[in-house]
């Protein structure tokens, strides 16, 4: 009997060229992306297109609080398309209702409005502002050093940092900026025109910046003194990810004084883990400011959708069920703690680590020999080797690595991701 060999093989396309060519030829080439193809995540796992595991203490940029492909909100997903994924807002339902009453609860007296971004969330707090004053002239909202509150034209002009704005001049007036944690600059810089002042709670594009108690309430006195509204950017920062809901929670638990319990900032914008990877944002009005924007003031076709609202109360229910706030702190604490030893061993790579919870940054020193021959930040190139290593992590300026995994990471992930970081450090310093 005759053997028919078998014909060759077809020739084997490189996928990930024809992936990067889809984007070279199609996609506005508006971010410097990483040379990575990912294709499936579980957990605080991902893995490319070539089957090699990634730990991910990236975390789309501190939206993936469940981690990837968590069975709740995939069965969350399933069951609420199945009955209704979109109607306008010219009609109620349920799960909108239900998510915006346990948002309230979780801050404060007050109403929610639903978007489906933080930059969204953030022209709803500009509105707010600027409805606020109007009546007596006022519109300028002060910002932060440093800042970043979206890709907006408004959004833009209200972020404290040059390179955003760059190109899109003249700004949409309205806005300046001040340094961040001083309140006496806060208080030099109010004018006649001034409606409100906006922070981050803990600055993440700008570096992982904590707001101090000090200044978080003294900025609540001087907006009650001076009539201005107080409002809280809580988009990257909230969620969670410092071990409470909103950052401003935790960072005031040190403070025993009746201020710092009864602390409320009169406006809250929300997104990136509310949805867990699903587009979602909001922001909260404390009363009785929450009527400022009646019917016909501000709309939303998508925002606070009954699929995003149903995600995000599953998302909800699973971090109270597991405990994942105290998972934050604890697992937090021990990342820090083991980055905060790098400082202390590789000090010639490593200046400090700080933050809070599971947001943290880690300051490389200046100057490291081994980044000296490219013309890329310090931060990317040590992010490079990092994903040589196998794990993920996020730029924030030219040396800050920022650290936003999920709020559920085991702390035996933790040990695992804090090893690759300490195994990179001692290489630039060897």
């Amino acid at each position: 009997m005759r053997t028919i060999v078998p014909p060759p093989p077809p020739v084997i396309r490189n996928e990930m060229q024809t992936i990067q060519d889809l984007f070279d030829k199609n996609v506005i080439p508006s971010y410097s992306r990483f040379d990575l193809v990912l294709q499936r995540g579980e957990g605080s796992a991902l893995w490319d297109i070539h089957g090699r595991r990634y730990l991910d203490f990236g975390g789309g940029i501190a939206v993936t609080g469940l981690g990837h492909a968590h069975p709740e909100v995939i069965e969350t997903l399933i069951t609420q398309s199945k009955l209704l994924t979109h109607v306008s807002n010219l009609y109620y339902h349920e799960p909108q209702g239900r998510l915006a009453q346990r948002l309230v609860s979780l801050i404060g007296d007050g109403k929610v409005f639903f978007t489906n971004s933080g930059g969204e969330a953030n022209e709803g707090l500009f509105k707010l502002a600027r409805r606020f004053g109007h009546h007596e002239g006022r519109f300028e909202i002060l910002t932060a050093d440093n800042s970043f509150h979206g890709r907006t034209l408004a959004g833009i002009a209200a972020t404290g940092q040059a390179k955003v704005k760059k190109g899109f001049e003249p700004m949409v007036p309205g806005f300046r900026q001040i340094p961040y944690n001083d309140l006496a600059a806060a208080r030099a810089a109010i004018s006649p025109a001034t409606a409100a002042i906006l922070i981050e709670g803990v600055q993440g594009e700008g570096g992982v910046n904590p707001a101090t108690p000090e200044y978080l309430l003294g900025l609540r006195r001087l907006c009650d003194e001076k009539k201005l509204l107080l409002l809280l950017d809580e988009v990257q920062c909230g969620h969670f990810r410092t071990g409470r809901f909103q950052s401003y929670q935790r960072l005031l638990e040190g403070p025993s004084d009746a201020a710092a319990a009864d602390f409320l900032p009169d406006g809250v914008s929300m997104a990136k883990a509310l949805g867990g990877g699903f587009p979602i944002g909001a922001f909260w009005v404390r009363e009785p400011y929450a009527g400022l924007l009646g019917p016909g003031s501000h709309g939303s076709t998508y925002g606070g959708s009954p699929l995003a609202c149903a995600i995000a109360l599953k998302i909800l229910d699973v971090i109270e069920r597991d405990g994942l706030a105290k998972n934050a702190r604890v697992v937090g604490d021990f990342l820090t703690e083991q980055l905060q030893g790098l400082a202390v061993k590789y000090p010639s790579v490593v200046r400090e680590a700080r933050g809070i919870g599971l947001m943290l940054g880690l300051e490389l020193a200046e100057g490291v020999p081994a980044f000296a021959g490219s013309d890329k930040s310090a931060a990317v190139q040590f992010i490079h080797r990092l994903h040589q290593a196998g794990l993920l992590a996020v730029p924030a300026g030219a040396r800050v690595i920022r650290i936003l995994p999920a709020l559920n990471l085991r702390q035996s992930e933790a040990a695992e991701g804090a090893q690759i970081i300490a195994s990179v450090a001692a290489s630039l310093s060897a």
